[in-house]
């Protein structure tokens, strides 16, 4: 074992430092365009949700200029949830929406696993946040109510538009057109003010 271990190592030795930095910088860029290539999937493929946001309060100056989102759907309860199990101390889950009149979409129910859905109903993958509190010892029990995020919880905007925009989502005046998969992966598609799509997605 010593002797393979040293082997490695010399081998290691052997390569030039800058076939590793270039190495390094291609794997780095192979991540990146598979992120990308990722997003396009979502965006093209994806069945079109609209959501109603919430306010948010206070304002994170942190990451510069973007809009902080939250959700009709960000808290719900956790229906028959309540109480069982999780495999983790942050679960995935799958919230099953269905558009109500307006054409919003509004949470059907929760579930731990994926589940079959109608035609006008989509299946949208979250995960638990801040998880555990008063819910159980061990911390991995559902809770009466979930805080759910989704990933599409921010979204950046040009220099000097998030204050705008933030100020029409705590008038509830801003809506978020996401894309979602089958397997419930989403992005954001496009943002709605008063109706009206202000910022879109490209498709490439």
């Amino acid at each position: 074992m010593n002797e393979m271990i040293a082997s490695v190592a010399g081998f290691w030795q052997r390569i030039p430092k800058a076939a590793l930095f270039v190495a390094a910088i291609l794997v780095q860029c192979a991540l990146l365009v598979l992120m990308v290539a990722d997003r396009m999937q979502i965006l093209r493929e994806g069945t079109e949700v609209t959501l109603q946001t919430q306010p948010v309060d206070p304002r994170d100056l942190l990451r510069g200029d973007y809009v902080v989102l939250r959700y009709d759907i960000s808290q719900l309860p956790a229906g028959a949830l309540a109480g069982q199990p999780a495999d983790a101390r942050n679960p995935v889950v799958f919230v099953k929406l269905a558009p109500d009149a307006n054409g919003l979409y509004a949470a059907v129910s929760v579930h731990a696993e994926p589940v079959t859905v109608t035609a006008r109903e989509v299946l949208i993958r979250g995960r638990v946040a801040n998880y555990g509190g008063s819910c159980g010892s061990g911390r991995r029990t559902f809770c009466d109510k979930l805080m759910i995020k989704y990933g599409l919880e921010s979204y950046f905007v040009p220099e000097g538009e998030g204050r705008k925009l933030e100020q029409a989502r705590n008038q509830q005046k801003l809506r978020v057109v996401a894309a979602v998969l089958p397997s419930g992966r989403a992005a954001i598609k496009r943002l709605l003010l008063d109706g009206e799509p202000v910022y879109e997605e490209p498709l490439y």
